[in-house]
């Protein structure tokens, strides 16, 4: 099989056709966050207050997967670019090996830690008992999302966007069908609660698995998990590794702000928390879809990287950028017209409606501008430049984001946390401008 396609289509057809596929899927996992976060909020205002808590942890395990995977799915477009079939075999092959092996660890680590870690945050003893329930069935499923996340980055390497989409969306659609049924109960299930939660979405990555495996038996792609490439090799680790460590560090960002903003948060009333918690399942919806497109370049900027045609690279990424920024602009429209009716949906407090309604319009004004440091990191992945990634992502959850939140919160109260995230964005946007431009001057 040829992927020439990479180099030769034209470059807007090229890049809907990566991402599109890529773009539903995501839409309809961020669907999933929201309804399954809608269907906890039924159970009780500290059942959707503990899945806030959860998330932070539950997303590191995801970015240390899904990190990984990009670096797998960068080093094998790469190799595939350079027309160098039995490397891309290796790092597909040690890839998923490496991947399964972080899950397991932290799957060990997490579950180990999930009560003390609750307890940081609230003395509530039945949040954090909701907490540890759900999170110790869907911390049980960390080797499962391993595979579920490295096959997806392969088949995407090689341009089989179409399978991903498919396999993603079967499993979702599972999760979202099985919250209902697995919470509440129907006909001979008997309702499990919070744990019917974790467990829906346990049983929906189990059937996304099984898929990629049915479509790797029955529709050979170029690239294969070969037995003698199971033991790592030094080099090729090594640059699994260089990108993979990067990236997951990149995607771990959000949660140690998170849990920074939590405490910040927290010191006000836990109200906020379950407000900041409900903001990031309302973002997912924007944030995925963006990422959609970025799972739909970086192959095309990794294989066009290898081929050397790098004009094809910079208007790889023009073109992603005016995607993401159109989707971004949509999403303060909705932001700025629906807050209270998107808050709504989590909570029957009118008060928390009125904070959170308040906090969306506030934190939406940096939705378009962030743009620019999405499609960058995404860029630099595919290029192979993992610590420029991490270096844009840095400054805009850590390093300008924390400080800005602490010092506006203590001037203008909870609402100087919301500016954080528009002045956070802005200044981040022109440094990953700035990186982005440096680090593409290649030379032909």
């Amino acid at each position: 099989m040829e992927q020439t396609f990479m180099k030769e289509k034209k470059i807007l057809p090229l890049v809907l056709t990566m991402s599109l596929p890529m773009v539903v899927s995501m839409m309809v996992n961020s669907l999933y966050n929201i309804i399954d976060s809608y269907f906890v909020a039924k159970i009780s205002e500290e059942a959707m207050t503990a899945l806030s808590l959860v998330f932070p942890v539950q997303n590191l395990i995801n970015a240390v997967t899904i990190g990984f995977g990009v670096g797998l799915n960068a080093v094998v477009a790469y190799f595939l670019g350079a027309q160098d079939s039995e490397k891309a075999d290796a790092a597909a092959t040690q890839g998923v090996v490496l991947n399964l092996l972080h899950a397991v660890v932290l799957m060990a680590v997490c579950i180990g830690m999930i009560p003390s870690f609750l307890g940081l945050f609230t003395q509530d003893t039945v949040t954090i008992d909701l907490g540890v329930r759900y999170s110790r069935i869907v911390f049980g499923f960390a080797a499962v999302i391993s595979l579920d996340l490295s096959f997806e980055k392969i088949f995407q390497a090689v341009g089989k966007m179409t399978v991903s989409m498919t396999c993603m969306l079967c499993g979702c659609i599972a999760n979202i069908i099985l919250d209902p049924i697995l919470i509440f109960g129907l006909g001979p299930v008997p309702a499990m609660g919070i744990e019917g939660a974790a467990v829906a979405t346990g049983l929906g990555q189990v059937l996304t698995i099984a898929l990629y495996l049915i479509c790797y038996a029955l529709r050979p792609i170029p690239v294969r998990i070969r037995r003698r490439y199971l033991l790592p090799d030094k080099e090729m680790a090594g640059r699994l590794y260089s990108i993979g460590t990067s990236a997951s560090l990149t995607m771990s960002l959000p949660s140690l702000m998170i849990s920074c903003l939590n405490v910040i948060l927290a010191g006000f009333s836990q109200a906020y928390v379950l407000v900041l918690g409900v903001y990031y399942k309302l973002q997912t919806f924007l944030y995925l879809t963006a990422n959609g497109i970025v799972q739909g370049i970086r192959p095309l900027i990794g294989y066009n990287y290898g081929a050397k045609m790098y004009d094809r690279v910079r208007k790889i990424y023009r073109t992603a950028l005016a995607l993401i920024m159109s989707i971004m602009a949509a999403g303060t429209v909705l932001c700025l017209l629906f807050p209270a009716q998107l808050m709504g949906m989590f909570t029957a407090n009118p008060e928390t409606v009125q904070m959170g309604a308040a906090a969306l319009r506030i934190i939406c004004l940096g939705f378009v501008v962030s743009s620019v440091s999405v499609t960058s990191c995404g860029a630099l992945e595919g290029l192979g430049m993992g610590k420029p990634s991490l270096t844009v992502s840095m400054c805009r959850y850590l390093v300008i984001m924390v400080p800005a939140a602490y010092l506006f919160s203590r001037i203008w109260g909870p609402e100087g946390v919301w500016w954080g995230f528009c002045v956070s964005e802005a200044a981040t946007a022109v440094i990953a401008g700035t990186i982005f431009g440096r680090m593409t001057r290649f030379k032909v």
